[in-house]
């Protein structure tokens, strides 16, 4: 069994805010740690479940969080940015599950650890055929476009709701409670270890259970930016329409069409300050 891991930073177990994820930061060593052993507990348990190939896509700001000199030898990892699949670099069709690890609710989700979308500096929303997508929507489709279905996703308790809400069935695994944006009840780590554990064996006992979200017809992505020069930069896309003086639309029926028109305009939109 192939199994592709999209791992963020936001909703990984004992992290609650912005400086512990922000390279420069004295907290931000510390949080690579734990990220490095929330993924290293993922990888442990898929491996004791019967997997056979992992490879982890490290997904968060530089996406050179995750420390390789501790990274489980078994596994595989991409890591640095630029990539052209942003946090999903590496999916294609040879994988049979793929799982978003430490991920955090959609922008504007109330008592979401760090919500947002992509960029916080750049974007409040978007909605994929009128619907608003968290990060697990928005890749989940792309894992959907290659037949793979989401498996699993942890974070908090409202990126689990989100996920829910977005991707067909799956495993959500609770690792802390949000409070608010920068709080939350935490677990001693030998907990959050456990629940990953058991949460990986639902999965094994439930994965015929598990299809994948895919955006069939023609596709709607609309974008609302934080700013009206954002969208105006975004708009030399050929084929975007303004909505609003904020918000693009830009249709397709090919899913990875819209994903890297996403990522064009997030990349134009991050010009402007």
């Amino acid at each position: 069994m192939k199994i592709y891991i999209s791992a963020d930073m936001e909703g990984i177990s004992g992290i609650v805010s912005g400086k512990q994820v922000t390279s420069g930061n004295r907290d931000y060593e510390r949080a690579r740690k734990m990220m490095t052993k929330e993924v290293n507990t993922m990888i442990d348990a898929l491996y004791f479940r019967g997997a056979n190939e992992v490879l982890v896509n490290d997904s968060h700001g530089s996406m050179d969080n995750i420390l390789i000199e501790d990274f489980d030898e078994r596994a595989e990892l991409i890591s640095g940015s630029p990539k052209p699949l942003s946090m999903m670099e590496g999916i294609d069709d040879s994988f049979d599950y793929c799982i978003f690890l430490g991920y955090h609710g959609r922008a504007g989700k109330e008592a979401a650890v760090m919500d947002h979308l992509y960029s916080s500096s750049s974007v409040f929303e978007a909605r994929i055929n009128g619907k608003a997508v968290s990060e697990a929507g928005l890749n989940g489709r792309l894992a959907g476009y290659f037949g793979i279905p989401v498996a699993v996703v942890t974070g908090d308790q409202n990126a689990i709701s989100c996920s829910k809400e977005e991707l067909n069935y799956h495993i959500g695994i609770q690792v802390k409670e949000a409070i608010g944006r920068n709080s939350a009840k935490l677990l001693a780590f030998p907990k959050v270890i456990q629940k990953i554990r058991d949460g990986v064996e639902e999965f094994f006992n439930k994965k015929e259970k598990l299809k994948p979200t895919i955006e069939k017809g023609k596709i709607n992505l609309e974008v609302e930016f934080n700013k009206t020069t954002m969208a105006e930069m975004a708009s030399l896309i050929p084929g975007t329409n303004f909505v609003d003086g904020r918000t693009l639309s830009y249709e397709s029926d090919d899913y990875l069409n819209i994903y890297k028109t996403f990522r064009a305009m997030l990349g134009l939109a991050s010009t402007i300050n």
